[in-house]
């Protein structure tokens, strides 16, 4: 896997190459700069972008809306020292969002995912049933699962149907394509996601984008989404 590293702090690169290592990467790169990135990322592929966002001149956000034009398929993980920009950098289409100073496990979650992402199956679709009629469902188009005794309700822009698997099983399936457990009962499509809200116990409530559905979260879903993507 060839990364680079994009990170105006000479320490914070340091430290994430002498992690990347430990963990057995050798093919890296780094540059100091946004401008310095796009003038490597024009002559060079790379499979994994390390991308801080608080940079000079152009932020790691803007870089990242700039990488659909130079590479799509690069796989980004953004890291800054704030949790304030993490719906953006998903909205952008990142598999990962590290708050600094993070450890070598969470690095290596992280890169759990990544793997997972690269085995994503483009083509994966699910045939749901609502009444008489038939569904045949691309992962991207399900905005949450629901799960309803042994089957689950899939949630979509035309309402709800259904489809005969346990959410446990499913979520296998889902992981990949960016969806998360939050609740024994729901698994949720964060490229769906268009608000978090805290409410009581530390609970999240979930709203989404086109639709008007609110979801809530069990504690121990809110405890393990936070521990993800540090919200």
């Amino acid at each position: 896997m060839k990364i680079l590293i994009v990170d105006d702090e000479e320490l914070a690169r340091a430290r994430l190459i002498r992690m990347l290592t430990t963990l057995k990467y050798e093919d890296i790169y780094e540059t100091a700069s946004a401008k310095e990135a796009l003038d490597i990322l024009k002559q060079r592929a790379f499979d994994l972008l390390f991308l801080d966002i608080n940079m000079p001149q152009i932020n790691g956000l803007e870089l990242g809306y700039e990488l659909h034009y130079i590479q799509e398929n690069i796989k980004i993980i953004f890291q800054t020292a704030y949790d304030a920009h993490a719906l953006k950098a998903f909205d952008i289409g990142a598999v990962g969002y590290l708050v600094k100073p993070y450890s070598i496990e969470q690095l290596k979650q992280t890169l759990e995912r990544v793997h997972h992402f690269k085995n994503v199956d483009e083509n994966m679709h699910i045939m749901s049933k609502s009444g008489e009629n038939y569904f045949l469902l691309k992962p991207q188009e399900i905005y949450y699962v629901k799960a309803d005794l042994s089957e689950v309700m899939l949630r979509t822009k035309k309402g709800f149907s259904y489809y005969a698997q346990k959410i446990s099983d499913l979520q296998n399936r889902l992981s990949p394509h960016g969806f998360v457990r939050i609740h024994r009962s729901y698994l949720i499509n964060i490229n769906a996601i268009k608000e978090i809200e805290t409410i009581e116990q530390s609970k999240l409530r979930f709203s989404f984008k086109e639709i008007a559905d609110e979801i809530e979260s069990s504690k121990d879903g809110a405890k393990a989404f936070r521990e993800r993507f540090s919200v």
